[in-house]
């Protein structure tokens, strides 16, 4: 039996997904969340238990206004569009990120998915919204420094408890789309020893053969956490 894993996804080429086909760019964005769902739907056939799913940054705000807008309609329209799929499959929610920084309504809708999935069990999908590692770094300190704890009572394990989803593994597999090669300020905490693996594709083009093949490369990969490997 092939282990469960938790694959983490920077879902790039949405813009450049359109731009090629001659279209605005939130219909790439459009077509990116329709990838989303595939993905979503196809993951526990391949033995993902979590998947987190990079969708909106703390960067994304310096796009134009138009485009931001566009996306946080699409985020909102997307989320009550499928959250009656997702507790039919099974599906349970979280979300990461700066909420508070949201429009209202889409804060609404997000806390209602998380509520009514909490209960779901085949597939846990995060979802990255006004997200940064950085920022999840700088929250956590201040959590911690809310609770008055003794710096030499500060361990890995009880930073990792103050950090948005302390209830996630860290991620196995970072999967990044249209062959960039960086983070993008992605779980930078939970990544420490996380596999990656590029591929070309555009977002919007992803399937069920980049999500094997993406698997296959990590299946055949000894990991090693810093150690040694003996034969």
């Amino acid at each position: 039996m092939t282990a469960s894993v938790h694959v983490a996804i920077i879902m790039d080429g949405n813009g450049r997904w359109a731009e090629r086909q001659g279209l605005p760019r939130l219909v790439g964005h459009a077509n990116g969340h329709k990838a989303a769902r595939r993905v979503i739907q196809m993951a526990p056939d391949y033995n993902v238990q979590y998947l987190s799913l990079y969708t909106f940054s703390t960067e994304n705000w310096r796009r134009s206004k138009e485009e931001v807008d566009g996306l946080m309609r699409l985020i909102e329209e997307t989320a009550i569009e499928e959250l009656p799929v997702m507790k039919r499959n099974g599906v349970r929610i979280l979300v990461s990120g700066r909420m508070g920084d949201l429009p209202e309504s889409l804060q609404s809708t997000l806390t209602r998915a998380q509520q009514e999935t909490a209960d779901n069990a085949k597939i846990t999908v995060n979802l990255a919204i006004n997200y940064g590692g950085r920022a999840e770094i700088i929250d956590a300190i201040k959590k911690l420094a809310q609770q008055n704890i003794d710096p030499n009572d500060l361990t890995e394990e009880r930073f990792a408890q103050a950090l948005y989803q302390p209830s996630l593994p860290d991620p196995d597999l970072l999967i990044r789309t249209a062959g960039e090669m960086r983070f993008s300020n992605f779980l930078i905490w939970q990544t420490a020893y996380t596999e990656v693996h590029i591929t070309e594709t555009l977002w919007p083009d992803f399937d069920a053969t980049d999500l094997q093949a993406a698997l296959e490369d990590y299946r055949s990969r000894s990991r090693k956490f810093g150690g040694i490997i003996v034969e």
